[in-house]
């Protein structure tokens, strides 16, 4: 008997093992996961650069674990959330960063005010524009050929990762809403600039499917006309969101999940989808109670009405209360709503949310 219950426990501890090894470190659904975009995730490409977009300082950071790391936001951003709830140990590195084998989770590209158009954000400084930013994933493309052996090799393994792409707010906020530094709003008519920005955005996707992307979710722009800067600067009660500016990103998202259509039924061997911010944040806002927010028109740090002239300053004190606050600044949202906007794109919410997928029904793929 005595003997019997040694072999048991035996057996136990090699099973309490085994789960302890590997249970805590459980597969990811895609061998990587590439990130594009603007500030909104933004995890530190912009620090090395000689720019007005940077969140390398306090209180950036305040609820990060490493603190401030150049995210634009108290703490986590969309694509760290969406990470996680894809199964990836640890976020995904920075291009600024990424160094060998680290690249074979994936990258992060993103840069705060960079936008569709080259010129687009000049006027804050240095920033890697969308071009930019897949030229830098050709660079990790041909450096995961090297690290797998072939390019046969590497194809297998990059088709398989998700490609995120979300861009276009700068080019509103950053260009064409900016008179005083871009003629784009003389020269267009918002649904001819939208047309413009659609032809270049799929430019860069065509590129990025030449180096081997086959999974691509194209995030929409979301409600910049109810940000806390718009809000200060052209609403006239600051609560009103700003309908012009609202209806050209509507006008842009429309004919990205165009694209989006148009790509997937051109019989090619890769699957596109649409979030649709836009939807995700105008639930939110209109019914703020449900998720647990209290302000939905305020930065939580920031500066003038609706703190939202400018983003916050270096060692500011921020609003005690940051899960209740929709907007960590002038522009950007809070950890709390980043992780909401996160687990509506990865499982959808509401048929709206995701079109014709979700992000975890793509990892599937």
């Amino acid at each position: 008997m005595e003997g019997q219950l040694r072999r048991w426990w035996v057996v136990c501890a090699v099973v309490m093992g085994l789960a302890l090894n590997y249970g805590a470190k459980a597969e990811s659904q895609v061998p990587c996961y590439f990130i594009f975009g603007d500030s909104l995730v933004d995890n530190g490409n912009n620090n090395q650069l000689s720019s007005l977009a940077r969140a390398d300082y306090l209180p950036y950071g305040i609820d990060f674990p490493n603190g401030p790391t150049g995210r634009f936001s108290n703490g986590k951003t969309t694509v760290d959330v969406i990470a996680e709830l894809l199964g990836f140990d640890g976020y995904i590195p920075p291009y600024s960063t990424a160094r060998g084998q680290d690249i074979l989770r994936g990258v992060n590209y993103a840069s705060a005010a960079a936008g569709i158009r080259e010129e687009t954000g000049q006027q804050l400084g240095g920033r890697i524009s969308f071009s930019g930013q897949v030229q830098n994933y050709r660079n990790t493309a041909q450096q995961v050929v090297n690290l797998l052996g072939d390019e046969n090799a590497a194809a297998n393994y990059l088709r398989r990762c998700i490609y995120s792409i979300g861009l276009g707010s700068n080019d509103y906020l950053n260009n064409y809403f900016q008179p005083l530094y871009y003629s784009t709003g003389r020269q267009y008519t918002p649904e001819q600039y939208a047309d413009v920005l659609i032809r270049q955005y799929s430019q860069q996707l065509q590129a990025l499917y030449d180096y081997g992307a086959r999974k691509f979710a194209l995030i929409g722009v979301g409600q910049i006309g109810c940000s806390p800067n718009q809000l200060a600067q052209n609403s006239p009660d600051g609560r009103t969101c700003v309908q012009r500016v609202n209806d050209a990103n509507q006008l842009f998202n429309n004919k990205l999940k165009a694209l989006v259509d148009q790509f997937n039924n051109n019989d090619s061997d890769a699957k596109f989808i649409y979030i649709n911010a836009y939807g995700i944040f105008q639930d939110i806002t209109s019914n703020p109670g449900r998720y647990g927010f209290r302000v939905t028109n305020t930065g939580c740090c920031g500066v003038g009405r609706n703190n939202g002239q400018i983003t916050c300053l270096p060692l500011q004190t921020p609003c005690q209360n940051r899960k209740e606050y929709v907007f960590w600044d002038a522009f950007h949202p809070t950890e709390a709503a980043n992780t909401i906007f996160a687990r509506r794109s990865y499982s959808a919410q509401s048929p709206s949310d995701a079109y014709p997928i979700d992000i975890r029904r793509l990892a599937q793929l």
